[in-house]
């Protein structure tokens, strides 16, 4: 089942995403996040940009979430957004980014985005795979803007235009 998430979802999200700050370079943050601050992260999100943040539930279990966030500040940019997905690190390949994914998309256009930006750091040939699978399209790659575990990181950008 693919739901909005809601605040008490925060226990269940922290738990998956503080597994990829700890021992990947999927996410540049270094220091796990609290039940508090991933609340506070879903009500921004949700109540001041009206962007869709997703929970994947299997058996009252939340086994991965997918969230929109603001591209740029700046106001011509406010049809584009860029998006976010984690799968419980025991979850992946198992086909449950694509449903999850795509129900984003799908909310996304409903609410009238026009440009959905990708960014993943490199190598991530599960992500890349993912968003081209959806449509998205290789626009571009930073290398070495990303220094975590002791070695830079290239960091690739994707694009889906509806």
């Amino acid at each position: 089942m693919i739901r909005p998430a809601k605040s008490e979802d925060a226990k269940d999200i922290v738990g998956i995403y503080n597994h990829y700050i700890l021992h990947s370079h999927a996410t540049f943050e270094i220091d796990p996040v609290s039940e508090e601050e991933m609340r506070n992260r879903i009500k921004k999100l949700q109540d001041e940009f009206n962007l869709p943040w997703l929970v994947l539930e299997e058996q009252n279990q939340i086994i991965g979430y997918a969230y929109a966030t603001q591209w740029k500040a700046r106001v011509a940019y406010s049809k584009t957004t860029e998006t976010s997905i984690y799968l419980h690190k025991d979850q992946g390949g198992k086909g449950y980014g694509l449903p999850l994914y795509s129900e984003l998309m799908n909310q996304l256009k409903a609410l009238g985005y026009h440009a959905i930006i990708g960014g993943m750091s490199l190598p991530n040939e599960t992500s890349r795979v993912l968003h081209e699978k959806l449509g998205f399209k290789k626009i571009g790659e930073f290398k070495e803007v990303g220094f975590k575990f002791d070695r830079w990181i290239d960091v690739g950008y994707w694009e889906l235009v509806f």
